[in-house]
């Protein structure tokens, strides 16, 4: 496939003038006469993501006006440019002058190319070609190129569905990613799980016909910083024997969505060689129902000692995860990222485009809102309320894996995860939703990559300061 953004060449470009509502009436007088009476004959208005093409005196394509937020708006998209890839016939073009907002909006205008070209393609090929943007002035081309093929690697998995991405692909895709970077993996497979102290992944997932599976892998310096990365890898989850409906099941494919946006993030970080001792945990199973199945009422130990009462079995990606997180805490890392399709009372409170996540760490969490921000990868930090904790308390036994009662269902589900983190030195959990109900600039319907470009944002600063 051509590459949608390309280094500057001597080829020749058309050129996108970008406008404002605030700016077109002086805007006006910097096009021909020509163009300028052909944009208003096809009615151009410079409303937000509006367009028009612009015919040259041989009948061909002799620019593109499009319109932008106005820096005055209540909310703009810094991805809205990326709409283009869309809309314009195939070509080479480029964003014309100076972009408004600079080398940081430049740059997320053409990650927002990028990704607005994305198709899912395994079963349904995309027809046709897509034009192709030179990267603007400034913006780093390896960079942009790296965030979207770890966006790309995400979602790809996230879309695929559960015949074709059971915990077997799912490790393969874990494993084939670190090979591409030059380390192996390690994986503790079905019963192996119990003999090395995994009671709790191995519980949830030994009901499928795909035996549940811990794989792990390490990258970079040992003596550098030590970042941990923990995905839910439910790669598919009907509920168990608390079984979902049928419309709450239509899209668990995406269950594995955590363990998608690791990967994702662990190729932005190995990608860039970036100073850090990179650790990477994903549990993997499928939630299914046979005889052998985990049953409301049973009670787990789990790798940190605690013993676990099932309160739910729709509440499984706590559990695998609780193990996973209990292993990397045991290693004390700096800092110890989770990602997971938790909750549905994240969506109830946030929506599906604002994740929740939870730290103790009030300096951490200003950074993590800080980059979201830059990036336009939000995120929206949620209080570890403390009073809520003991919610969880179990009746016959240390915890339960639900609360006991209706309320801050994603608080009481991070406050549980919190409990096998002791030892990490910043962690923070990340509650995702993994998907896009409808397309947006930059994002289309589909599975989504959700706080993988903030970290990377966040993590890449932190490394150029310490060098």
């Amino acid at each position: 496939m051509m590459p949608l953004l390309v280094a500057r060449s001597s080829d020749k470009s058309i050129p996108i003038s970008l406008v404002t509502g605030d700016d077109w009436q002086a805007r006006q007088s910097e096009l021909a006469p020509m163009a300028l009476t052909f944009a208003k004959a096809n009615g151009f208005e410079p409303k937000a993501g509006r367009h028009c093409i612009l015919p040259d005196s041989e009948g061909g394509i002799g620019g593109v006006l499009f319109a932008l937020e106005p820096a005055t708006a209540r909310h703009v998209d810094p991805l809205l440019a990326g709409k283009l890839v869309t809309l314009l016939p195939p070509g080479l073009y480029h964003f014309d002058g100076d972009f408004p907002g600079g080398v940081p909006a430049a740059e997320l205008a053409a990650l927002g190319w990028c990704l607005s070209a994305y198709r899912f393609t395994r079963y349904k090929p995309h027809a046709g070609e897509w034009p192709r943007l030179v990267c603007p002035e400034g913006v780093d081309l390896a960079r942009v190129l790296r965030l979207a093929e770890g966006v790309t690697l995400a979602r790809d998995l996230v879309n695929t569905p559960a015949n074709d991405m059971g915990p077997g692909a799912l490790e393969k895709a874990v494993q084939d990613l670190a090979a591409r970077h030059g380390v192996a993996c390690r994986t503790i497979l079905g019963d192996d799980l119990l003999a090395q102290n995994f009671p709790l992944i191995h519980a949830v997932g030994r009901a499928a016909e795909e035996a549940p599976r811990l794989v792990e892998f390490s990258w970079g310096p040992v003596d550098a910083p030590k970042v941990t990365l923990v995905g839910k890898g439910v790669c598919f989850d009907t509920g168990g024997l608390d079984i979902k409906p049928s419309s709450a099941m239509l899209l668990m494919k995406k269950d594995m969505a955590g363990a998608a946006t690791a990967l994702a993030l662990a190729h932005m970080i190995m990608d860039a060689n970036l100073p850090l001792r990179l650790r990477v945990l994903v549990p993997i199973v499928e939630n299914a129902i046979a005889g052998n199945a985990f049953r409301p009422g049973d009670i787990y130990p789990s790798r940190k000692g605690l013993h676990v009462e099932i309160g739910n079995t729709d509440a499984e990606g706590r559990l695998i995860l609780a193990d996973a997180l209990a292993l990397a805490a045991e290693e004390k890392p700096d800092l110890l990222f989770d990602f997971a399709t938790l909750t549905g009372a994240a969506r109830v409170a946030l929506g599906p485009d604002l994740p929740p996540f939870y730290t103790d760490d009030d300096a951490l969490a200003a950074e993590i809102a800080g980059a979201g921000t830059r990036v336009h990868d939000p995120v929206w930090r949620m209080p570890l309320w403390e009073p809520y904790d003991a919610m969880l308390d179990g009746k016959i036994s240390q915890v339960n894996n639900v609360s006991n009662g209706p309320f801050a269902g994603s608080i009481t589900a991070a406050l549980f995860l919190r409990r096998f983190t002791e030892g990490a030195g910043a962690w923070v959990h990340f509650d995702i939703y993994g998907w896009m109900p409808t397309t947006k600039p930059g994002r289309p319907e589909g599975g989504e990559t959700q706080t993988a470009r903030l970290l990377y944002e966040l993590l890449e600063r932190r490394t150029q300061k310490q060098a």
